[in-house]
C-alpha cells in the first residue's frame, strides 16, 4: 500500500505536468505570432530600403532596424526576442548552446529536404519556455548573403561589419533564427 506522502508527490507531478503541457503549447503559439510579427515588421523596412536606396541601404536597416525591433518586441512581450545565428554579423546575433544546437537542427532538417520556413522549435526548462523560428535564404536575401555579391554590397558590408562571414549562401539554406525566451512562471514564485 502507498503511503500518503508517495500518493501526494505522484498526483503533484501528474497535475504540475498536465498544467504544463497547456502552457508550453500556449507559449508556442504566442512566441510564433511574435516571431511572425518580427519578420513582418522588418521585411517591409528592408524592401523598402531596397526600393528606395538599393541593398547598401537595405544594409543599414538591417544592421539598425532589426535589432531595435527585438529590443521593441522584447519590451511590450516581456520575453527575450532577438535574431541568432551560427555565422552571426552582429556579435550581439551569437547563439547560446542551446540555441546552437538547435540552429544545427534546422540546417540538418533543412539539409534532408525540409521546408525552412516550416522549422520551428520549442522547449521548456526548470526557468524557462523556449522558441526558435528558422529563417530561411530567400532569393531577395542573397543580394547581401549570397556569393555573387556587388562591389558597393561588399564595401558597405566591410564597413559595418568587418570580419564578416556570412557571404555565400544559397536559396534554402537556414540564415539563422528568431529566437524567443520566456520566464517560467512557476520559476518566479
Amino acid at each position: 500500500m502507498l503511503k500518503p506522502t508517495l500518493i501526494a508527490l505522484l498526483a503533484f507531478a501528474l497535475v504540475n505536468q498536465a498544467i504544463a503541457e497547456p502552457a508550453t503549447a500556449e507559449f508556442k503559439t504566442e512566441a510564433a505570432a511574435l516571431a511572425k510579427r518580427f519578420a513582418q515588421t522588418l521585411k517591409p523596412q528592408l524592401q523598402q530600403a531596397l526600393a528606395e536606396g538599393g541593398p547598401v541601404a537595405a544594409i543599414e536597416v538591417c544592421s539598425h532596424k532589426a535589432p531595435e525591433i527585438a529590443r521593441q518586441l522584447s519590451a511590450e512581450s516581456g520575453w527575450q526576442v532577438k535574431r541568432v545565428s551560427l555565422k552571426p554579423r552582429n556579435p550581439a546575433a551569437e547563439p547560446e548552446a542551446w540555441q546552437r544546437q538547435v540552429l544545427l537542427s534546422f540546417d540538418t532538417r533543412a539539409a534532408a529536404g525540409e521546408d525552412p520556413q516550416t522549422l520551428s522549435h520549442v522547449a521548456q526548462t526548470e526557468s524557462q519556455l523556449r522558441f526558435m523560428k528558422a529563417q530561411g535564404v530567400a532569393p531577395l536575401c542573397l543580394t547581401c548573403h549570397g556569393s555573387q555579391l556587388a562591389p558597393e554590397v561588399k564595401t558597405a558590408l566591410d564597413k559595418h561589419y568587418p570580419n564578416d562571414s556570412v557571404r555565400g549562401y544559397q536559396s534554402g539554406q537556414i540564415r539563422g533564427a528568431i529566437s524567443i525566451v520566456a520566464p517560467r512562471l512557476s520559476a518566479q514564485n
